[in-house]
């Protein structure tokens, strides 16, 4: 009896196409075979949720809610189109091929909206447009970023700051040394995007010509400024969790260095056994790298000037983007002042205009004598950031007609079933900040819908509300930038020019802190119940 292929089974009757005369048994097998299959996957579902439908109701007729299998649906689309897309562009899928994806995924999450749960175009519209709303600053703030790495990079202060670090930080404890510099300029900044935007640049430098691997020099910096992140007062995040928990600030900081301080200890403990098992690269080939940066750079301590301004400026908090663009047009007098003959380079003529306004917004690739040197000095400038931003734009839209939707509300409601203690309470609430992370692609909107949703829960069990504001965090802000299409997650990568897969294994304070969120409740330290008011 011959088998029939469950990927191309005729509906009409006939022999499917891999048992017809002259079939193409090729479909089994490559990118059609993937694409025939995930078809497959996603009509099953769809007969999986209208048998549900027609035996239990899929939606609350009041409500319109759509029921937690049906709301899978898009985040099941999403994961296929991305791994299909990853799978045929590689690199190139920020290009174009996942925000693609994205608006795909938004359309069919609407397109299920409106057709089987009479939501409103409205409706959708309105979310998407106040999701695009709030991240309008976070736009400004990559645009400038975009031009301040350039302008660092071209006046010679990322290549002061590398060769004077080459000389002062020890190759044994450069991870640690690493990390433990980011979380301080992180505390003190209260933004992990400037820190990695501005010193983790140049620790990025220092580690590569040090032989480390770029995705350990990446986990390191980005582990080091997610923890100032997270608990520096500065922090929009941290300023964030504990308004919408309803927690006084310092108590939240406080009550987060029970979860915060063993995963950053931990992660010097690796960092540091990394290091001293490290085959770092030989003196020679890093007196060579410093004079290859001599010999192309005016290497002088009145860079230094620039960074320094910029420590003033934040603390003395200023806002981000008043900060970064005076940094930025500090940095860019800078290097007419110490670099006229490079910026001459990047114009290509006599214009020295052209060079400087390139080193803004375009490209730059200037020669060295080495091929690692040529490679970290290259710069994208703000035109570097607009793939970055295209897809923030179509990840916006993706949470707004997931949130519109009542999708989001539907999946996170599963995990409130499993709250039975305190365990499965912390349990659940990591869970579902994760998953709103992966969901609407944005920490500020997981950050938010987290604390709104489980706020009343905790209150009526009896738990702090501290509880519920450190262990969101624990499970948000600092999973961010380990997802590939999280608005973390791509500037990150774009910023250090790492992608999020490389450098997500060495994130080790990043992948700690959910778990240790978990042991400590586990261990029941320092959690206290309020009294509940039962009505007598």
């Amino acid at each position: 009896m011959q088998r029939r292929c469950r990927h191309c089974r005729a509906a009409d009757g006939n022999l499917p196409l891999c048992l017809q005369p002259g079939g193409v048994p090729a479909v089994h097998s490559g990118f059609l075979g993937f694409t025939l299959w995930f078809i497959g996957i996603l009509y099953r579902i769809y007969r999986t949720f209208a048998a549900a439908k027609q035996r239990y109701g899929t939606m609350n007729s009041e409500n319109k809610i759509p029921s937690p299998l049906v709301s899978l649906l898009p985040i099941t689309f999403l994961v296929g189109m991305l791994f299909a897309t990853i799978h045929t562009f590689g690199s190139d899928a920020l290009s174009g091929g996942s925000q693609v994806s994205l608006l795909a995924t938004t359309a069919l999450c609407i397109f299920i909206g409106m057709a089987f749960y009479r939501i409103p175009w409205k409706d959708y519209e309105l979310a998407i447009t106040n999701n695009v709303a709030g991240v309008t600053t976070a736009l400004i703030i990559l645009l400038i970023i975009g031009a301040l790495s350039g302008t660092w990079m071209v006046s010679g202060v990322v290549p002061t700051l590398i060769y004077y670090g080459m000389q002062i930080i020890h190759p044994d404890f450069f991870l640690t040394s690493t990390c433990v510099i980011c979380a301080l300029v992180s505390v003190m900044t209260g933004s992990s995007w400037t820190t990695i935007a501005t010193i983790g640049i140049a620790l990025l430098g220092i580690g590569k010509a040090q032989g480390f691997e770029e995705g350990w020099i990446a986990g390191a910096i980005i582990s080091g400024a997610y923890f100032g992140d997270k608990i520096s007062p500065l922090s929009d995040t941290t300023v964030l969790a504990s308004s919408v928990t309803d927690t006084p600030l310092f108590s939240h900081i406080r009550y987060m260095m029970i979860t915060t301080i063993p995963s950053l200890a931990i992660t010097l403990v690796i960092f540091t056994v990394m290091g001293l098992t490290h085959e770092t690269s030989g003196t020679e080939q890093i007196a060579a790298f410093t004079a290859a940066l001599d010999a192309k750079f005016h290497i002088t301590p009145w860079l230094l000037a620039v960074p320094i301004v910029t420590g003033i400026l934040i603390a003395r908090r200023i806002p981000s983007i008043i900060t970064l663009f005076l940094s930025t047009m500090l940095a860019g007098i800078f290097a007419l002042i110490f670099q006229p003959g490079l910026l001459l380079e990047i114009a290509g003529d006599d214009n020295i205009f052209k060079g400087i306004m390139t080193t803004f917004y375009g490209s730059t690739g200037l020669q060295t004598g080495s091929d690692m040197l040529t490679e970290l000095i290259a710069t994208r400038g703000m035109s570097g950031m607009m793939n970055t931003i295209w897809l923030i734009l179509c990840a916006m839209c993706f949470g707004g007609t997931m949130t519109a939707s009542g999708m989001l509300g539907s999946i996170t409601s599963v995990f409130v079933r499993f709250m039975r203690n305190t365990v499965s309470m912390v349990a659940s609430t990591v869970c579902s900040g994760l998953f709103l992370n992966l969901a609407t692609a944005d920490q500020y909107i997981s950050i938010i819908l987290t604390g709104n949703m489980f706020s009343n829960i905790y209150d009526k069990k009896g738990y702090e509300s501290r509880l519920l504001s450190r262990t969101t965090e624990d499970a948000v802000t600092v999973t961010s930038p380990l997802i590939p299409w999280n608005t973390c997650g791509m500037t990150q990568a774009t910023i250090l020019s790492v992608p999020t897969l490389t450098y997500l294994p060495y994130c080790f304070f990043n992948l700690v802190s959910p778990l240790m969120s978990i042991f400590i409740a586990t261990v029941g330290y320092k959690i206290i119940k309020k009294p509940v008011n039962n009505p007598g």
